[in-house]
């Protein structure tokens, strides 16, 4: 299963945010999940959702300023 990150913008004339986080085997399913969770007021006025892979709050990620390995990043 993946972890997996919705995001809604709604509203106007100003834009708001709805964000959830669904567990799903894919995006398929993902949005399926999603649908669901949206509440009614933020799906009349919606605009664009995008659904990608949540960010895992437990990951190592490198800091700013520290080198990276041989190889990898920019050329």
């Amino acid at each position: 299963m993946t972890n997996y990150q919705i995001t809604v913008r709604h509203g106007s004339p100003g834009k708001r945010y709805f964000m959830a986080q669904v567990s799903a085997a894919d995006v398929r399913e993902a949005l399926r999940q999603a649908s669901a969770a949206i509440p009614d007021a933020v799906a009349v006025d919606a605009d664009l959702v995008e659904v990608r892979p949540a960010p895992d709050p437990e990951a190592e990620r490198p800091f700013m300023g520290e080198a990276t390995p041989e190889g990898q990043g920019d050329a």
